[in-house]
């Protein structure tokens, strides 16, 4: 699929307003800054106030990482590892990477809509296809390529026990990132792992559970932070990022902290 520069422009246009969330007047390429941009889906994305309190954990990241390790929020809504490409917004993302930065991929959740063929992608063909894009877009343009597995829906059995919902496409990307020598945040089993710890009860306060919604995919404020805390500490313990790059780890953050503005205007 051939795009237009002004096509290309478009579709990061979303993300332009809040990419340096949390590094007012700081860009990439600036001496000693080094942006993480995030490329996934729902899970991740920026929510707006006709939104919450659903939030991705990509709007709390900033809090965990120093003012100069700003965050370029790219994810949106409802997209593959397939149709973020197919509508150009890597070519947006790899437009603005600089060497030094980073680029964290999450998709999985929409490459597994088979009904889908804008969306789907199969995990052992397809899917490692479309991800070796951004690794190598990345690498070409000096920045640091970083593929995160898909963050864990809430769903238990009959004894409580957290079940896995991501079929083969965790260990699809697990391979790929061995293969290409790729920095892996495992942050699918991890979220397991925390889900399993937190219970049947206690995960739906971290969950966008409301008053009239059910909802075992998306993030409340306390669950978006959850994530975006496993996120940065495998950031630093896969050596992407340096113990000078990362704060509050082990702190407590007010879920107050996040807030919704409103939707940019088209």
């Amino acid at each position: 699929m051939s795009l237009s520069r002004r096509q290309v422009a478009a579709a990061g246009l979303a993300a332009v307003p809040l990419a340096l969330a949390g590094a007012p007047g700081a860009r990439a390429g600036e001496r000693g800054v080094r942006t993480v941009f995030v490329a996934g889906d729902s899970t991740a994305a920026q929510k707006y106030a006709d939104a919450a309190p659903e939030t991705g954990w990509g709007m709390a990241l900033p809090f965990f990482l120093h003012r100069d390790r700003p965050v370029a929020n790219h994810a949106v809504n409802g997209r593959s590892a397939k149709s973020f490409v197919d509508e150009g917004r890597l070519d947006a993302v790899l437009a603005a990477i600089r060497p030094g930065d980073v680029l964290l991929v999450q998709f999985a959740h929409n490459d597994e809509k088979t009904t889908d063929p804008t969306r789907y992608t199969e995990p052992w063909s397809t899917y490692q296809d479309y991800l070796r894009r951004y690794v190598e877009g990345a690498r070409a343009r000096g920045a640091r390529p970083v593929l995160a597995t898909p963050v864990e829906r809430r769903r238990f059995d009959a004894a409580g026990t957290a079940l896995p919902t991501h079929g083969d496409y965790p260990a699809a990307m697990r391979a790929l990132a061995g293969r290409e020598g790729v920095a892996l945040l495992d942050l699918q089993a991890l979220s397991l792992a925390l889900w399993q710890r937190l219970g049947v009860e206690e995960t739906k306060t971290y969950f966008n559970w409301t008053a009239t919604e059910q909802d075992n995919t998306h993030f409340n404020p306390p669950g978006a932070i959850a994530v975006a805390r496993l996120v940065a500490r495998e950031l630093l313990r896969t050596r992407v990022l340096a113990p000078r790059d990362v704060r509050r780890l082990d702190d407590p953050v007010p879920p107050s902290w996040i807030t919704w503005p409103e939707a940019p205007t088209e």
